[in-house]
């Protein structure tokens, strides 16, 4: 098994851990990006979910779909928003 084939192993099943643990109401980080995201829906079919910002900051708080593969890291929400 060469390097390449070895990062895909990794990287599919970093994305299978992330899957597996992920939940509506949880926060996460996403890739080229520092904010922290809110999921608020799952797609376990296509592999896709729903996020808005976090902490909410208005009434109006748009959401967007993802990939999962882009979801860098699972993180606790902190309920204070000075973080």
């Amino acid at each position: 098994m060469n390097e390449k084939e070895l990062v895909k192993i990794k990287n599919l099943n970093n994305i299978e851990g992330i899957y597996k643990n992920l939940y509506k109401g949880a926060c996460v980080k996403i890739k080229n990006s520092q904010k922290t995201f809110q999921v608020i829906g799952l797609d376990p079919e296509n592999q896709i979910c729903w996020l808005r910002e976090w902490p909410i900051l208005s009434v109006e708080n748009k959401t967007f779909a993802l990939e999962i593969n882009q979801i860098s890291l699972q993180i606790v929400c902190s309920n204070n928003f000075s973080e």
